[in-house]
């Protein structure tokens, strides 16, 4: 009995988004009388950190500081309409959207500006920290709350922008299959180090290292979170969660999270990760979708890096000490060829 290292290699591909109908979701912004702007979605952030990207976005094309921008999800009775947040469509579909809504937001913006200006409000550029300047003269600006507050109390406006992504939905050619199913594709390649004890069947993963080509990364320190939880999640896929343990006996299966495993602190690899830019065509500013794919390509890394270590194939997950040793002991008395 011993401890067997192996390494182990996986490639995914993963679509942004899905050909539902288009899969379309809206947005809708307006700006308040004290100069912030409403960014109102019904698209719902399951803590993958989405309120933060679309503050960004919108932030970005309206040209004002991100604290001004208030992110409302609201809800599917009274916000606009969303497909809703999965197959990592979520920055994709909504960060077009809301480039579209504030685009147009922000030209409202600047024809009330204009007017206070006495302008054309093609000659005025935002600063990014709250002022509307003429190109050029610096000195000649208007404050965004006090546009806002003209466009409210002197012009009787609003400033608002409405905003929709649509892919036109893909039909399969009958004589071929062809389709154009998705908007993007995002690619990942991890590299898992494992460690095998014969004697006990337990799997420790020790390294897990990965590259990522996800278009591009809007926030870096957020991309660096999601392929760090990412891992974290494959690794217990492929080793530790599952609701059935005993299927089809179901009377022994866990009853909450004390007996529900997953990996703890102690069971943590070393992570190494490279996030690769290739801007997407169709993405808000060249973004992909990242979310699911952090937590594939560790998986059967994993399994490989596994059967590398010990020459066993684990196909059932999660791939347990018992499935292990059974396996083992099933290679052992196996005949020889």
């Amino acid at each position: 009995m011993t401890r067997l290292r192996g390494r182990g290699i996986s490639a995914v591909n993963y679509p942004t988004g899905m050909n539902l109908g288009g899969d379309p979701s809206q947005a809708l912004i307006h700006a308040t009388t004290t100069g912030n702007f409403v960014v109102t979605l019904s698209s719902v952030d399951l803590g993958q950190g989405l309120r933060t990207i679309m503050t960004q976005i919108a932030a970005e094309v309206l040209g004002v500081p991100p604290e001004s921008v208030i992110i409302d999800t609201a809800d599917t009775d009274t916000g606009p309409h969303c497909m809703g947040t999965f197959a990592s469509r979520a920055t994709h579909r909504i960060g077009n959207a809301i480039i579209m809504a504030a685009t147009e937001a922000r030209n409202a913006l600047l024809d009330v500006a204009g007017e206070e200006l006495e302008v054309a409000a093609a000659d005025l550029e935002t600063d990014g920290d709250g002022r509307i300047a003429v190109k050029g003269v610096p000195g000649k600006s208007i404050s965004v709350l006090d546009a806002a507050l003209a466009a409210h109390f002197k012009y009787g406006r609003t400033i608002s922008g409405r905003g929709i992504y649509l892919k036109p939905r893909s039909y399969p050619d009958f004589e071929t299959g062809a389709m154009d199913p998705d908007s993007c594709q995002a690619h990942a390649c991890t590299i898992a180090e494992v460690e095998v004890d014969t004697e006990t069947g337990e799997v420790r993963v020790l390294k897990l290292t990965s590259a990522y080509e996800i278009g591009r990364a809007l926030n870096p320190m957020m991309v660096e979170q999601q392929i760090v939880g990412g891992s974290w999640m494959g690794m217990s896929h492929a080793l530790y969660e599952t609701t059935e343990p005993y299927y089809p006996d179901r009377a022994h299966g866990p009853v909450d999270f004390a007996e529900y495993l997953m990996p703890g602190p102690a069971d943590i690899p070393q992570y190494d990760a490279v996030i690769l830019e290739r801007p997407s065509a169709s993405g808000p500013f060249g973004a992909k979708g990242i979310g699911e794919m952090t937590a594939n390509s560790p998986i059967p890394a994993i399994a490989n890096a596994i059967f590398d270590a010990c020459g066993v194939r684990i196909d059932e997950l999660p791939i347990t000490p018992e499935k292990l040793l059974r396996a083992l002991d099933a290679a052992a008395v196996a005949p020889r060829r």
